[in-house]
């Protein structure tokens, strides 16, 4: 079953196909209401015993001038060993040099959540967790976790005089992921990470990965899957990196 309801728009609809065409990696992702939250996770039978605890940060000035520039800079901490990400959506991707699409490190993918999409470029590099933990507490520049690629990257696309730095972390936030195949998805695996923020608040968000050929019978059986599980897919979708940038931004402003 192919279908393109959830963009119904047929602009977004030759967009969307366009992009597919660039992307090596199509991601489906939803973001489940707080107040549905409990519900969701019984519902897909999620056993918090069987996830990965990460730790996760990012980087930007107070004021989000990375983030209006659509530049992420991202560090994770985990059992496997950390890693960091340079990225920038959206992207155009004819406009990336070769050797750069062409990179291992380098992967280009195509984020959708209902309603909405956006193409992206990530670098990655492979991150020493203590390096990590030693940058989040000031005893390590930023730059000096990047890998060389990661800095140009990040040269050729942030606001000019923006200097790596010059950012301030955002987090971490501690986070718990989990792989599960859930019942009615043709076999398929889902991940689901909850996020803990500072004061409380969490974030569920579902997602799921597939090549792009696939694109739209995953998009459909995602649907039919949430559907099938009870779980909503209406209200305000938030992703998780706007919602960290936003948390603490505002407390750097009222820090200020």
């Amino acid at each position: 079953m192919h279908t393109r309801e959830e963009w119904d728009d047929s602009q977004q609809m030759v967009e969307a196909e366009r992009l597919l065409k660039d992307a090596k990696r199509v991601e489906f992702k939803l973001t489940v209401r707080d107040t549905d939250r409990a519900s969701a996770i019984d519902a897909l039978d999620l056993d918090v015993l069987d996830a990965e605890l990460r730790q996760v940060a990012f980087f930007d000035t107070a004021d989000l001038k990375l983030n209006k520039a659509g530049i992420v800079v991202r560090a994770r901490r985990m059992k496997k060993g950390g890693d960091t990400t340079v990225k920038l959506r959206p992207v155009a991707v004819d406009a990336l040099p070769g050797k750069l699409r062409r990179s291992s490190r380098f992967s280009i993918e195509l984020d959708a959540m209902p309603g909405t999409f956006v193409c992206s470029g990530s670098l990655t590099n492979d991150a020493d967790n203590d390096d990590v933990k030693a940058v989040l507490e000031g005893r390590r520049p930023l730059r000096k976790l990047l890998g060389s690629k990661q800095r140009s990257f990040y040269k050729d696309h942030a606001p000019l005089g923006l200097d790596l730095d010059a950012l301030v972390p955002f987090g971490p936030i501690n986070t718990a992921r989990l792989k599960f195949v859930p019942r009615k998805f043709k076999g398929r695996a889902a991940t689901a990470e909850l996020w803990f923020y500072p004061d409380g608040a969490r974030l569920l968000e579902i997602s799921a990965k597939c090549e792009p050929h696939e694109a739209f019978q995953v998009l459909a059986e995602a649907r039919a899957m949430l559907e099938h599980h009870g779980i909503t897919r209406q209200g305000m979708q938030e992703t998780k990196t706007r919602k960290t940038l936003d948390y603490f931004s505002r407390l750097y402003a009222r820090a200020s």
